[in-house]
């Protein structure tokens, strides 16, 4: 166990002096560091198995073994090599930006090499430690790969986001900038919760690729907008974003990749408009979450019923959340307009509200659903299905949408807002039905891309109906 310890903590220590790397960043150009991260590329793709370096970092596995049966004995270096490939990805982009008038600036690239080395190193060792102390290992997921473990993702977020702020006032103080401590702090957050994200989910891509590729480009876009709030600010939404993320995982309303997206958008929700926005979106999340459980054991008898118990994804949030986080956005980018962003708003969480009502109470129906396309009857549960019960469901679930913000004084027109709201909703919902019974039915579109389609379809619908009776 402690020769094992051992050589995990040599790996994760080499892998967290790459980061060392970003100290260099304000001394030489975005060409040498492409160079040098290509050299080391070559380095480590002709590095012999029997180096000295593998025998330092790596243990020779017994015959039999599962290292040996499938041939994964230098499964390290493996992951070495594609950080270096994501590093000389992200200096490629920026020194091809270089003759255009836009720009990937070397902070932004400094802060997502932190946190893809200091931050993931840091989680791994705490991983690690972990299943030994405990002496089991997590359950495997469907793919193969450890399921992944809160304390380390909250690890990572932390020394990711200390790390990646630490890099950019490096780099900002041997260069003349008028980047703000702000700003700093800002993408900090960003990129180390988009690198947590990607950490949680399961996939055959390597972390060393998804999460620094994931952490800069989100900085990058962040960056570009030029948009920032106060730190104070901003760990505090992103204290509160984490809490009520938690919440929901402990009540297996989320997992572990939706705690991190849900953070995510309430982190840029709160900063870019209001901790209202949010509280609303939460309200969406809350009542699908509750409604999942309603007659599961009845859904899950006719096969209805939503998969892993109900809880829900990074797909989940993200299918019906993207419209409103593009809109939270505009709110505090474009504020000349920011009323008909808020009925836009609006109508796209009833949306998402009203399809998950409709969907998980209206397969509870006795009577016999219609298909939107033809009225004909048709089974429960078939893409396209439309019931009173559901319809009603949907209803009713874009009227409560419509009347928070009027409880709370948030908005100036009381009857426009509810009624806005709850035509937006209803009708984005049956635009999902829609497309459920024609694009999802013939394989063009999930039913996260329906969602995610719809969910713009009520925002528009509520703006365009905004702008007709204003």
């Amino acid at each position: 166990m402690f020769e094992k310890m051992e050589h995990e903590y040599r790996r994760q220590l080499l892998h967290a002096a790459f980061g060392l790397l970003v100290l260099l960043f304000p001394f030489i150009g975005a060409e040498i560091l492409l160079l040098l991260s290509f050299f080391v590329i070559m380095g480590l793709t002709f590095l012999p198995e029997d180096s000295p370096i593998n025998r330092y970092l790596y243990k020779k596995p017994l015959p039999g073994s599962r290292e040996m049966l499938t041939g994964n004995i230098n499964e390290g270096l493996k992951s070495a090599k594609n950080l270096a490939i994501a590093v000389f990805i992200l200096m490629l982009i920026s020194s091809l930006l270089d003759f255009t008038s836009y720009r990937f600036p070397l902070y932004v690239i400094a802060g997502a090499i932190a946190i893809s080395t200091f931050g993931t190193s840091a989680a791994k060792f705490i991983r690690h430690r972990k299943k030994l102390q405990s002496l089991r290992y997590e359950p495997k997921n469907i793919d193969g790969h450890e399921s992944h473990i809160l304390p380390s993702s909250i690890v990572l977020l932390g020394v990711g986001i200390i790390t990646a702020y630490i890099a950019g006032t490096w780099f900002l103080y041997w260069q003349e900038s008028d980047v703000s401590s702000n700003m700093l702090f800002f993408l900090a957050v960003i990129g180390s919760i988009t690198g947590a994200l990607f950490e949680s989910i399961p996939t055959r891509i390597d972390n060393n690729i998804s999460v620094p590729l994931g952490s800069g480009m989100s900085m990058w876009l962040f960056s570009s907008f030029g948009y920032s709030v106060p730190a104070q600010q901003m760990f505090i939404a992103l204290i509160f974003s984490l809490v009520l993320g938690y919440l929901a995982y402990r009540t297996k309303i989320a997992d572990l990749s939706a705690l991190f997206s849900a953070a995510l958008l309430g982190v840029l929700i709160i900063v870019f408009s209001e901790l209202f926005w949010f509280i609303l979106l939460l309200t969406f999340f809350i009542l699908g979450g509750a409604f999942t459980k309603f007659k599961y054991k009845y859904k899950e008898s006719i096969g209805l019923a939503q998969s892993k118990g109900g809880v829900r994804s990074y797909e989940n949030v993200f299918s019906n959340s993207t419209a409103a986080l593009i809109l939270a956005i505009c709110y505090g980018i474009y504020p000349q307009h920011a009323e008909l962003i808020i009925f836009a708003y609006l109508g796209t969480v009833a949306t998402a509200t009203g399809d998950t009502l409709a969907s998980e109470i209206g397969t509870t129906a006795h009577s016999q659903p219609i298909m939107i396309t033809t009225l004909k009857p048709t089974q429960t549960g078939v893409d396209g299905a439309v019931s009173i019960l559901g319809e009603l469901a949907a209803l009713l679930g874009s009227m409560v949408i419509g009347l928070l913000p009027i409880l709370f004084g948030r908005v100036d027109h009381v009857f426009l807002a509810l009624a806005v709201t709850t035509a937006g909703g209803f009708l984005g919902t049956n635009v999902d039905s829609l497309l459920g019974a024609t694009l999802q039915k013939r394989g063009l579109l999930s039913n996260s891309g329906v969602n995610f389609v719809a969910t713009f379809a009520g925002a528009i619908i509520s703006g365009a109906l905004y702008l007709l009776l204003i």
